[in-house]
């Protein structure tokens, strides 16, 4: 069978992407490899509707969802490789299966680079975040901890003011100007220069002169890059960003190559749940426009 659609990523957007094809009673496959970036965190925020719901049961319900159409087929594992031009597309999957498509649609998110600080990955999504509108509300106004990793750590130390009390520790990894110190200032927030060793307890930084440092919880602005090989080794161009880097898309969400799209975290900026899901929606839609107008 040659499907209309290969989604490689079932995740928010992936399964946004998905549904609106299935509605066009179109043939829609989706590879999923289960690594949904938000699969640490307890609760999901934020998405309307869903706001305070644990992420493993917004996906349960969408999935049981897409599954009511018969034009669905899903496949548990990981794409491999991937060969051919539109409309004839194979994609080969860990365990030896080829598959063929007529579209492709990338929406296998982001990798996050975390500051190699002991302790840091272990409390990744649960008591350390990069987000604040995401998980800002539940620390209740406590205290705030940024650790620096790149200029961004800056503005997001400014941001978060307003969810608590912050204190900024650049870590020797931002190099921190006048004026940034004039306006981290103005903001309130608290510089300590002091180099970090390790996070203890839930999100408390042990300094190297001793110090603990507690906080309701710890931010940090991670470095993205797609979580997948694929897109790059078969030739989408890369959009490097303050961020990382993500896959360029057009307004119609086609990367530079002809017939495969890109959706969600993996190919948008800024990254939420709403935002993936959005993002999903409109790549589905264009994807099915240009089945309709091959010239499109």
């Amino acid at each position: 069978m040659t499907h209309d659609l290969i989604v490689i990523g079932g995740s928010y957007a992936g399964m946004a992407a998905a549904l609106q094809v299935l509605r066009a009673r179109r043939r829609v496959l989706v590879i999923d490899a289960s690594l949904r970036r938000n699969r640490f965190a307890r609760h999901a925020h934020g998405f309307l509707g869903q706001d305070g719901v644990p992420p493993e049961q917004i996906v349960a319900k969408a999935r049981a969802q897409l599954m009511a159409y018969p034009g669905l087929t899903w496949l548990e594992g990981e794409a491999v490789a991937l060969h051919g031009a539109r409309d004839a597309f194979e994609v080969v999957l860990g365990q030896g299966q080829r598959v063929a498509g007529r579209r492709i649609l990338f929406a296998t998110g982001v990798r996050d680079a975390l500051p190699a600080i002991e302790g840091l990955e272990d409390r990744w999504g649960r008591s350390v975040f990069h987000c604040p509108y995401c998980h800002g509300y539940e620390l209740d106004g406590g205290a705030i901890g940024v650790l620096g990793s790149s200029p961004m750590s800056v503005h997001q130390a400014e941001l978060l003011g307003d969810w608590g009390p912050v204190t900024f520790v650049p870590n020797g990894a931002v190099p921190l100007t006048e004026e940034m110190r004039a306006t981290l200032s103005q903001r309130g927030v608290t510089l300590d220069e002091t180099p970090v060793l390790r996070v203890e307890g839930e999100a408390d930084l042990r300094l190297a002169d001793g110090r603990l440092l507690s906080f309701a919880g710890l931010f940090v602005a991670t470095t993205v890059s797609p979580a997948s090989p694929l897109p790059e080794q078969i030739g989408c161009e890369i959009t490097q960003t303050a961020m990382g880097s993500i896959l360029r898309t057009d307004g119609s969400k086609q990367t530079s190559i002809p017939g495969i799209y890109a959706c969600g975290d993996v190919a948008h900026l800024p990254h939420s749940v709403s935002l993936a899901v959005g993002d999903g929606a409109m790549a589905g839609a264009q994807v099915h426009r240009s089945l309709v107008w091959p010239d499109m």
